[in-house]
């Protein structure tokens, strides 16, 4: 079989294509053919070596993925051969808050990932994805989706009629909006240009603010809550849009801090922290139960993923390349066939 590894940080000339002999599965793990990953922020951040991880060099890279349980340990019986099947982001957290124990084992960094034609994983770490999704919507699941799904699930669920802020066009904040529209939210939704802007209308957004047009664009959202903000902020940019957010939210609301996109240096000032009245909550994608309760409202809703651009599996050094770019809208997907 066939694997990407990245053996070196810094540049795509670390991912390097290779032949490998297919894994063997143990007692509780089943086989997998692989159908489609996709790539996150945190694939570019393990590259560039940017943010807080630590990963591995030699590692098969990418978080998500999806395919076909083709064979199964003899111990096995949560999934059968046929099964569609994704993994979880955090292989071990099955449930509840997220310990030292349940963030072992994360994909691209502790362990391979999925940027392969076969894999071996635990049964337990696998989540059954919805029949009406394709192999490539299914790939954009485990980490934007789930991620967008907890910012407005926790801590407490989004409430029908409450307004949320989203911010760009990347897998997490399509996801947001289509999920608070599920939950009968108003949306406010920030992005750089008219094309953009119409995506996000059609997904439901009911407002629109142009970022680059508007830098102090907390002033526009306070405009359309009638003084008010928004109960929640599905937090993407990080040190670029912190202290907008902050001005963006009502008392009592929720700064759902998911990513770090967007540079920035202002700093944000106690006062500024202190009078907002929000409460700053980081988040870390989900657990497996989280997974499948997300898979249970995209089933009942036949909600469908933003795909920005699907390559080839020998194309998986361009997608990189075009992800690294910043030009995509919705995910990008890396189709194994």
């Amino acid at each position: 079989m066939q694997s990407y590894r990245l053996e070196r940080f810094g540049s795509l000339e670390g991912l390097r294509l290779i032949d490998e002999p297919q894994p063997v599965f143990g007692r509780n793990q089943v086989l997998i053919k692989v159908h489609a990953c996709s790539l996150n922020y945190r694939d570019l951040a393990i590259l560039h070596g940017t943010g807080t991880l630590s990963p591995k060099a030699g590692l098969i890279p990418l978080s998500d993925g999806v395919g076909e349980v083709i064979a199964t340990g003899e111990a096995v019986s949560l999934f059968n051969i046929g099964d569609r099947v994704a993994g979880s982001f955090f292989p071990y957290w099955f449930s509840g808050k997220r310990d030292d124990a349940a963030a072992r084992g994360t994909y691209g960094t502790q362990a391979d990932g999925w940027l392969t034609q076969y894999k071996v994983v635990d049964e337990e770490t696998l989540v059954a994805i919805p029949d009406y999704l394709s192999w490539e919507q299914a790939a954009t699941l485990p980490c934007a989706a789930v991620t967008a799904w907890n910012s407005l699930q926790q801590s407490r669920p989004i409430q029908p009629g409450e307004c949320i802020l989203t911010q760009g066009t990347g897998g997490v904040a399509l996801f947001a909006v289509q999920f608070a529209k599920l939950m009968g939210a108003r949306v406010i939704a920030l992005t750089s240009s008219d094309e953009k802007a119409q995506l996000l209308t059609t997904l439901g957004a009911d407002h629109i603010i142009n970022y680059q047009q508007n830098p102090e664009w907390s002033v526009k959202v306070r405009e359309l809550t009638q003084g008010k903000g928004v109960a929640r902020v599905v937090e993407i940019g990080g040190p670029g849009t912190l202290k907008q957010s902050l001005l963006s939210t009502a008392a009592g609301g929720e700064i759902a801090l998911l990513g770090f996109v967007a540079s920035g240096s202002q700093a944000v000032d106690f006062m500024t922290l202190f009078k907002s009245g929000a409460t700053v909550r980081p988040f870390s994608v989900g657990s497996r139960e989280d997974f499948i309760a997300m898979n249970a409202a995209l089933t009942l809703s036949q909600l469908q993923p933003v795909v920005g651009k699907v390559f080839a599996f020998e194309q998986a050094v361009e997608a990189w390349r075009y992800f690294d770019s910043r030009q995509q809208t919705g995910k990008v997907v890396i189709s194994i066939s």
